[in-house]
């Protein structure tokens, strides 16, 4: 049990806290705020960047894992790698987070409330993560109340290469993967793929039984510049999975139940370039399709499953009459489509979204960037949702000193779950709407070497769909409230050392007014998380590094009656450089063994150790 009362902030950014990147500031350029490239120093929204060489660095097997180093990031995993796995931001619901791949939309059209489970989602062809906290429907539309998870596959690299890895650790595990990549002329492209295997943990705490999990993720992507105006953007992306899991049916215990999965993601956009770039524009068509099945016994039929899928039109024009002023301005169709067999029934349901937004970016005077848009949805079930949004980002002295201000309203569409389902759906529910406003300030130090970073945030969210145990269906029956501080520190103190910290402290409430549930903190959302990262790059080849996480006490039920009591973990890395393009690496995850739980009853890693060998050509 971790107890953080007696520490302050300031103690906390300078001695423990980490966050989930190692060059969060010396990564300049962002897209997720506003949908196209900018300087960070024009955002007033709260970004965290996990680059390239984060990723390679810190060995992760999970998007998640390294999503839980992240300043405001809350998750749980239902058991072994594979189990269901969600991402809280800033103390919304795992529901509330937008996910997109590549530009892709992925959250779930069949799910319970649109969610995405990152169970599935492996680091093998990620390249990139932006993570934006803080709500922002105008640019991404429905669910984007906590924020936005934007993961990419690597870009073509010029001329050829090409990488490879494979490791192989605990638990029968064998992790593989490798892309190519190249340009000629007008045309460029890459291609990856990912293999993932192991026997896994029993996912119920008290099993003994071990639930096995593999998992193979493809990508492809080709860029045709047809002219210096003109080009074609083709980008997929696959995800086949394959899991045993012990039964939800109450307290989870062994049990021969399997899941499988089949993911595919498609984009094909065409951009075009006039008056010397001052006007631009993307059309494109995005494809998500979610298949999933469920076996009580396997090497039978599917006994229940669901089919989700999201196809979308987006337009999106942006004119630039000066440099110091942008409007960006676009359109979208989306269509989800739900379907579910099992239990003897079968069920359909789809629903349209047309969309319009206008943002406009600003800066009046040197330092100062201000961005402010609306946006309006009309859904076919529930009708019209508008949306508004504005930030600013001001600095005295060239980006050394930067001061953040952020409102922003985000909105949830019911799930056609929620709105259909022949026992519990409800035809009336009105969408989920949130409130977030943020304040913060960056301080870049010792020309660049060290940056600090604080935000503080306050988040009201209405309308917050629930089960209704009084007429058995969703309703509008919530209203939730959270509020807290969020702080960054990076280090750079000389080329071979990296060092991140970060600390949040996260007061998400419910504020329902139910006697029940009023006032209780939101279930498994710790109120305190902080971490320590840092690597070493010796000069003989050896790079070392170490990352200890520690995350406070919550519960894992809504009434509060259920602890989760809070956890240390440290994992360590190595890898060594054997020539100039192969190298071999290493770590061991939860180093001193520590026993905890991210969902009450279901079970975590212990000590687990890896090694592995990576090329590059």
């Amino acid at each position: 049990m971790l107890k953080y009362s007696s520490i302050s902030l300031l103690a906390l950014v300078a001695a423990a806290p980490v966050a989930a990147q190692e060059n969060s500031r010396f990564d300049d350029i962002v897209v997720t705020a506003s949908g196209i490239e900018q300087s960070r120093d024009e955002v007033g929204q709260a970004i965290t960047v996990i680059d390239a060489d984060t990723i390679e660095k810190r060995q992760a097997t999970d998007v998640v894992d390294l999503l839980a180093t992240t300043p405001g990031i809350r998750f749980n995993r239902s058991g072994s790698t594979g189990s269901v796995a969600g991402i809280s931001i800033r103390g919304a619901e795992t529901t509330q987070t937008l996910v997109l791949i590549d530009g892709v939309k992925i959250n779930d059209p069949s799910g319970i409330g649109d969610g995405y489970d990152f169970g599935h989602l492996l680091t093998g062809n990620i390249s990139r993560i932006e993570v934006l906290r803080g709500s922002n429907s105008v640019v991404h539309g429905s669910q984007a109340i906590g924020g936005v998870v934007n993961l990419m596959t690597a870009a073509p690299e010029a001329g050829f290469a090409a990488r490879a890895s494979a490791e192989y650790g605990y638990s029968d595990t064998v992790n593989a993967k490798a892309d190519l990549s190249g340009t000629a002329g007008a045309v460029s492209g890459g291609i990856g793929g990912a293999y993932f295997r192991t026997d896994g943990i029993s996912s119920a705490a008290i099993g003994t039984e071990k639930d096995g999990y593999k998992n193979f993720a493809g990508n492809a992507r080709l860029k045709i510049a047809f002219s210096d105006a003109l080009s074609l953007d083709l980008r997929g992306y696959y995800i086949n999975a394959d899991l045993d899991y012990d039964s939800f049916f109450g307290a989870p215990a062994d049990s021969g139940d399997v899941a499988k999965l089949d993911q595919y993601i498609g984009y094909a956009g065409l951009n075009l370039g006039l008056f010397d770039g001052r006007f631009t524009s993307r059309a494109a068509v995005t494809w998500m399709r979610n298949e999933r099945d469920y076996f009580f016994v396997r090497g039978t039929a599917p006994d229940y499953g669901y089919k989700g899928t999201n196809l979308r039109f987006e337009y999106q024009g942006v004119v630039a009459p000066a440099d110091t002023a942008k409007l960006v301005f676009g359109y979208e169709h989306e269509r989800p489509d739900y379907d579910f067999f099992g239990f003897g029934s079968t069920d359909s349901q789809r629903a349209n979204i047309d969309s319009v937004y206008a943002l406009a970016l600003l800066q009046p005077v040197t330092g100062l960037s201000l961005t402010g848009g609306v946006r309006h949805d009309d859904h076919s079930q529930f009708g019209g949702a508008t949306t508004l949004g504005a930030n600013a980002n001001y600095s005295p002295n060239n980006g050394a000193t930067n001061v953040r201000l952020s409102y922003g309203e985000g909105f949830k569409a019911p799930s056609l779950y929620q709105l259909y389902d022949s026992f519990s759906g409800n035809a009336a529910l009105r969408p989920e709407e949130s409130k977030s406003y943020d304040v913060g300030i960056d301080q870049s130090l010792a020309d660049g070497r060290a940056l600090i970073s604080v935000t503080a945030f306050l988040r009201n969210t209405v309308n917050q769909i629930n089960y209704d145990n009084a007429t058995f269906t969703y309703g509008n029956i919530d209203r939730t409230r959270a509020k807290g501080v969020e702080a960054m520190l990076a280090l750079r103190p000389v080329d071979a050392l990296n060092v991140t910290a970060s600390y949040s402290y996260i007061d998400a409430r419910d504020r329902s007014g139910r006697p029940a549930f009023d006032g209780k903190r939101l279930p498994r959302r710790a109120e305190q998380a902080v971490s320590l990262s840092a690597d070493y790059d010796w000069s003989f080849g050896l790079s070392t590094g170490a990352t200890i996480t520690m995350v406070g006490d919550s519960f894992d039920n809504a009434a509060n009656t259920v602890r989760l009591d809070g956890y240390a973990i440290a994992g360590v890395r190595a890898s060594f450089a054997i020539t100039e393009r192969v190298e071999m690496y290493g770590r061991v995850d939860n180093l001193f063994g520590a026993d905890y739980a991210t969902a009450f009853n279901y079970g975590t890693y212990g000590r687990a150790a890896y090694g592995g060998v990576r090329a590059r050509f």
